[in-house]
């Protein structure tokens, strides 16, 4: 995969009012994992890039708090964000800048990094997470066989969170260079980059010795108690509590980014939208050239076996090309 990215741009106190962050999120719970993204295990794999990926219900939460419009009361200085918007003008050479999402993850005691190295969801004329799932969206941008139909959207990862590491390693140069890492003072900074083709992960958070909660499902969920106290509940059963200074907060910003008013009436008339019988004959198309069966199926929208086909034939991570350090 080519360096089709600008570096990243950084940005110190990203909010003059950083303390709105936990009030928002002290107010908009509880949040659940972030698995529950996925149908199936086929498709956690495809996002993973692995094919023996299992489902790890980790104690990392998620708040969705913007998707076309505000979902939440008080975030709109964060969503409207001016430094983020001028920064996605200058990533993309963009004209117009369309804000539209925002969402918050919250992670406690992940003592190991996550992943080897991962891409954001993409978008597509016609194809977005609001019909399909998103893993077959991620493999739809890994194989680069729909880059005339792609969204350009800018991201801005910002962290409201002091304790230890929980920091954020990049490729800024692709997966087959070393990257580079966000770490130490991290609190109030944000780093806004091209994340739908940059390589990216979250650093470990917490200490190894205290090790992971592992009884978690998809309804275990965290939530705020009083004062400084956090839980993690399942069925009415508390598995962890937690401060707030345990928890681990970055809040993930993005905006659609067009050239020039051509091409966002492309995108808003859907005169030249992607569909997805247009999708999935490319796939098999593509396959066949390189000399891979495309699985018979009656629904490969959420077919499990050809979603590990198409996994293993265009899913990539960093540590593929041995630019993981150790």
């Amino acid at each position: 995969m080519g360096d089709l990215f600008r570096p990243p741009i950084k940005f110190e106190n990203v909010l003059e009012n950083p303390s709105l962050v936990r009030t928002l999120i002290e107010k908009n719970g509880p949040y659940y994992p972030v698995q529950r993204y996925f149908s199936n295990a086929a498709q956690y794999r495809a996002l993973a890039g692995s094919e023996d990926s299992p489902i790890l219900i980790a104690p990392n939460f998620r708040g969705d708090w913007a998707y076309e419009e505000p979902l939440i009361e008080g975030i709109e200085p964060i969503l409207y964000h001016k430094g983020f918007q001028k920064g996605a003008a200058e990533l993309f050479d963009a004209e117009i800048v369309q804000p539209f999402s925002v969402y918050a993850n919250i992670t406690w005691q992940l003592p190991f990094s996550q992943g080897n190295g991962h891409t954001d969801v993409p978008e597509f004329r016609g194809i977005n997470r609001t019909e399909y799932p998103t893993p077959l969206l991620s493999v739809m941008g890994h194989s680069r066989l729909f880059e005339a139909e792609r969204i350009s959207i800018a991201t801005a990862v910002a962290w409201f969170y002091k304790g230890v590491d929980g920091g954020f390693t990049y490729w800024p140069q692709g997966p087959t260079a070393q990257p580079k890492v966000h770490e130490g003072a991290i609190y109030n900074t944000a780093l806004e980059a091209d994340n739908e083709r940059m390589f990216h992960r979250v650093r470990p958070v917490g200490s190894r010795k205290e090790g992971m909660l592992t009884e978690l499902t998809l309804d275990s969920h965290l939530a705020y108690q009083r004062e400084d106290i956090w839980q993690i509940v399942d069925r009415d059963q508390t598995l962890a509590e937690m401060r707030w200074s345990d928890l681990r907060i970055s809040l993930s910003w993005k905006a659609r980014v067009f050239p020039d008013r051509a091409a966002l009436d492309q995108y808003e008339d859907h005169s030249n939208d992607l569909t997805i019988e247009d999708v999935f004959m490319r796939f098999t198309q593509n396959l066949d050239q390189k000399g891979i069966a495309f699985p018979d199926t009656a629904d490969p929208i959420h077919d499990g076996e050809l979603m590990d086909v198409l996994a293993r034939a265009y899913m990539r991570t960093p540590s593929e090309f041995d630019s993981v350090p150790a």
